[in-house]
């Protein structure tokens, strides 16, 4: 997907919270300029309670990487969403476990699935991977082991209608991002190769994929994935990012989920708004 155009410049921290509270209040009808010849994800079938058009939601978690909290700052209701293509880390992070415990790490064949399906979000790959890992029991039985407690694989092949949590998505962030720490849920699940290998890839994403939590920080330097969904009965679009983010030499992790968006284009602009202000709000905490 062409990256959207934005500006990069931070919000100052005055302000920041009733940033935060407008970007949180519901947003169908936000408006930016489409991104050229935006394409979703593989569609998937529906679900019940969609949301409807007008009813778009988002929440984000963001914790900073200085040491000093052990849990993210969440901005909305902390409910499950549609992962839509971030779940593509979660199922590299089960990939990698899987060869962790054969005792060895990714085949050439492996490493050609997990490649472009982070840097491009390329679902072909995504597939291959998924049944790899297990599907969702796969899936699941990983996230006990990196921490996660609220996010639930989709079922058969339909690894975008995975449900997880803002909070959830940071922990899976700290297992990948955060070295290996006694007491930290999650904490040394990943080996160090593993973790450099993911974020050696979120380093990476393409041009085109580089809009989201990206928005709220340095522009040179970020780790993220995003994701993008339409759903096939509403219309409506899921658009999430997750991933690291430097502002004024601070590192954090930044989750923002939304759904219910009348256009990709309006729930890309909802969450690089959210993005910007609620890191904006958490450092001047």
């Amino acid at each position: 997907m062409p990256n959207p155009s934005r500006s990069r410049q931070r919000r100052p921290k005055t302000g920041a919270l009733l940033a935060l509270a407008a970007v949180l209040l519901p947003a169908g009808a936000l408006a930016v300029a489409a991104p050229a010849q935006a394409r979703p994800e593989t569609r998937a079938q529906s679900q019940p309670q969609e949301p409807r058009a007008g009813t778009a939601r988002v929440t984000a978690a963001v914790l900073p990487l200085d040491g000093s909290r052990q849990r993210p700052t969440v901005y909305g209701d902390d409910t499950a969403y549609d992962t839509a293509s971030i779940i593509k880390v979660d199922i590299l992070a089960a990939a990698l476990l899987r060869a962790q415990d054969a005792g060895r790490t990714l085949t050439a064949r492996e490493r050609a699935y997990a490649e472009p399906m982070i840097r491009r979000s390329d679902n072909a790959s995504a597939n291959a991977l998924w049944r790899q890992i297990g599907e969702a029991p796969g899936l699941e039985a990983a996230n006990r082991r990196l921490g996660l407690t609220e996010t639930r694989g989709g079922s058969g092949p339909r690894w975008g209608l995975t449900r997880t949590t803002a909070s959830d998505q940071i922990r899976l962030l700290r297992a990948v991002f955060v070295p290996e720490s006694g007491g930290t849920a999650g904490g040394g699940a990943l080996n160090a190769a593993s973790r450099s290998y993911v974020r050696t890839l979120m380093n990476g994403i393409a041009d085109d994929q580089d809009w989201g939590v990206s928005a709220a920080g340095s522009p040179a330097g970020a780790a993220l994935k995003n994701g993008w969904l339409q759903r096939s009965t509403s219309g409506l679009w899921d658009v999430n990012s997750v991933g690291r983010v430097t502002v004024d030499g601070r590192p954090y992790l930044v989750a923002v989920l939304s759904d219910g968006n009348a256009s990709m284009s309006e729930g890309v602009s909802l969450v690089e708004r959210t993005a910007r202000a609620a890191v904006s709000s958490t450092a001047a905490r």
